[in-house]
């Protein structure tokens, strides 16, 4: 049915997806490529911050492209196996989030509580095994959920009251007894959400005391500087995710929702790599310096310089 049933706002609802979409496409790929091509850029944190620009692309790409056709057809219909490879997909990807955010922060409480010990236990060897894992375990939870949800009956409606095939309104949908499915979903979202949450509050909370224990304000502001924007990216993205996801499917206000999860899967994707380069000297640093590389590379750039060089 999409995010609005309103025909009058089909137009306005195009355009600003589309705006959006490009925006964390752009946004994200800067940042991916930025953090590959800079060797500054070649630590734990930025290595941490390339996945979640993919995993970002991934849950935007997911959604939008999907939304945007069924706004500008005003035939909004996906056909089942769509909709399972998309729920698989954004389950996915959501899992996967959730855990990186909370590596992320374990990072940064190594970093700050223990500098000295930072490049042992944060090695590129660990990072790359505990991303794997993160990748992993996404892959397998999404698995899961998916493959219940395929021998679903859907005998009363076909209609999905969302703007794609999120877990559960498709589950609201069926006919079938879903609450095993219920059930697993819950214990999921209390694992990975609730669970990567409070080690988050944790991690925060020794940073803090660590921070506070500094003597000089320039000392605290540099610390803090280093987490602030992991820190705005997780207040934005768990207490949307929260709301959506711990509770259980008789109690959802699908309309409420609709605006709640557009918010975590399509506009905090986007904001993510504005609010990690505009709050980070160093990306900002990398980023100018790729943008100008790429100037300098470009067709018209080059062939300036060919006639400057061999002058007619």
């Amino acid at each position: 049915m999409g995010i609005s049933s309103l025909p009058e706002l089909r137009p306005f609802l195009l355009v600003s997806f589309l705006c959006i979409y490009v925006t964390a496409l752009v946004g994200n790929s800067l940042i991916f490529f930025t953090i590959y091509s800079s060797q500054q850029l070649h630590t734990p944190m930025y290595f941490l911050l390339g996945n979640l620009s993919v995993i970002d692309l991934l849950c935007t790409s997911t959604i939008v492209p999907k939304m945007l056709a069924n706004l500008f057809s005003q035939r909004a219909t996906i056909s089942f196996a769509g909709c399972m490879a998309q729920m698989y997909m954004f389950t996915w990807a959501l899992v996967s989030e959730a855990l990186l955010l909370a590596l992320m922060a374990f990072d940064r409480y190594v970093a700050i509580c223990y500098p000295l010990h930072y490049p042992m236990i944060m090695s590129s060897h660990v990072c790359i095994g505990m991303a794997g894992s993160i990748w992993t375990i996404g892959i397998t939870n999404s698995a899961v959920h998916t493959s219940l949800a395929v021998p679903l009956s859907f005998c009363n409606s076909l209609v999905i009251d969302h703007f794609f095939c999120e877990l559960p309104p498709t589950l609201k949908l069926s006919c079938s007894d879903t609450h095993l499915n219920e059930a697993l979903a819950f214990c999921a979202d209390v694992i990975f959400g609730v669970g990567s949450c409070s080690l988050i509050l944790v991690s925060y909370g020794c940073i803090i005391r660590t921070i506070l224990r500094i003597q000089s304000s320039e000392g605290k502001k540099k610390a803090f500087s280093t987490c602030s924007s992991h820190l705005t990216v997780v207040s934005l993205y768990y207490s949307t995710v929260i709301y959506t996801y711990i509770r259980p499917t008789s109690n959802l206000s699908l309309g409420r929702d609709k605006i709640i999860t557009a918010l975590y899967s399509v506009i905090i994707p986007m904001f993510n790599p504005i609010i990690y380069s505009f709050r980070n000297r160093e990306v900002k640093g990398a980023l100018q310096k790729l943008l100008g590389r790429t100037s300098l590379l470009s067709p018209g750039r080059t062939l300036s310089l060919c006639l400057k060089n061999h002058p007619s």
